[in-house]
């Protein structure tokens, strides 16, 4: 059995309006174990997936992942492994719809613990089939495009999160332009009691603000993190009808930069050591989670 934990991770920006997008990972992760339980499957291959903090869960996408990883094995000759059948449980601490990329998580987890799984199976490693950090980030992005859970493919999401810190990408042509640790000892994320889904949301609307996100991505390309994040988190909270006096309430009380992370509900807020209580006070007359963590610049692991 192979474990893998992927981190979420926040958005400096967002790239629905223009394509250019940037994220940073997070330490709230998702965790997939993945096992190969039989060779007697009917078809070459066959998964039963499950999450365990929602048993009811639809794991379409999870299992979209482990059919591309399959079909990309069976591009080199040396694999030649059939009939299999796998078990794959997930685990997350990051709140569904909040706009952390629980999605790009499970899918980064699942493809390389599957990719780990089936090659251990025949004495394999990655150097054996010359399969990439990205081929499996590209991986987790079809399935992701595939099954409708992304519009862009979030390649700025699942490139934060597959390898840790600070990355600013152009996700239609699925390249990391610059790439930055996070400075940062601590970040605060607040989730109010509204889900937001970015399948479910008015692309149209959001492009309208293309020009001005295209400032903030220029203030990301200057590494300028404070500005991107809070200019790009105020117009998307706007355009989406999210509660900008979050954000200027916690900057008010100290905070470096806060914004609306991906489409929402979540807030992301990097915070210094001796102003983080301030803000904390200042944000708990908002109904919700308020949720203290730290940047993570690691990525996915292989934890077992």
């Amino acid at each position: 059995m192979v474990k893998v934990r992927s981190p979420a991770s926040a958005t400096v920006i967002n790239a629905i309006a223009t394509g250019f997008g940037s994220a940073f990972g997070i330490k709230l992760y998702v965790t997939a174990d993945v096992n190969i339980v039989s060779f007697d499957a009917k078809e070459d291959i066959e998964c039963e997936c499950i999450s365990l903090d929602d048993p009811d869960m639809d794991t379409s996408l999870m299992e979209r992942c482990i059919k591309l990883t399959y079909e990309k094995l069976c591009e080199y000759d040396c694999f030649n492994l059939k009939n299999i059948k796998l078990e794959v449980k997930t685990k997350s601490d990051i709140p569904p719809g909040s706009g952390l990329s629980s999605s790009s998580a499970a899918s980064n987890s699942v493809v390389y613990g599957t990719i780990i799984e089936l090659l251990g199976a025949c004495n394999l490693t990655m150097d054996d089939v010359n399969i990439t950090d990205d081929d499996i980030v590209n991986i987790a992005i079809e399935a992701s495009l595939d099954v409708g859970v992304s519009i862009t493919g979030a390649y700025d999401d699942a490139s934060a999160s597959f390898y840790g810190g600070w990355k600013i990408c152009d996700n239609y042509e699925r390249k990391i332009l610059k790439d930055y640790s996070i400075k940062y000892s601590k970040v605060l994320i607040y989730i109010p009691d509204k889900s937001s889904y970015t399948a479910q949301c008015d692309v149209e609307n959001m492009k309208v603000l293309a020009p001005l996100v295209e400032i903030a991505f220029s203030h990301a390309i200057d590494e300028n993190i404070e500005k991107a994040l809070t200019l790009n988190g105020l117009l998307y909270a706007n355009a989406l009808n999210f509660d900008t006096n979050i954000v200027l309430d916690a900057l008010k009380a100290g905070a470096k930069a806060a914004g609306l992370s991906g489409t929402g509900s979540a807030y992301s807020i990097l915070v210094d050591d001796l102003d983080i209580e301030e803000i904390k006070s200042a944000l708990s007359k908002y109904p919700g989670l308020l949720i203290e963590t730290e940047p993570d610049n690691e990525g996915s692991v292989v934890i077992r």
